[in-house]
């Protein structure tokens, strides 16, 4: 392998490494949703919403 090849790969594999770490990191740091006040509101289907 010539010296250009290792140079590329090497740059790859250390992109896609640190592309990797850095949104595994975004996903472990994010703030938690709110959840709903209850059932009803995290259905979105409109046939189970009770009839007001």
């Amino acid at each position: 392998m010539n010296t250009s090849a290792l140079v590329i790969m090497l740059l790859t594999m250390f992109m896609v490494t640190a592309l990797t770490v850095y949104f595994f990191y975004r996903v472990l740091n994010a703030p938690p949703k709110p959840e709903p006040d209850s059932y009803l509101d995290n259905d979105d289907e409109p046939g189970r919403q009770p009839m007001a």
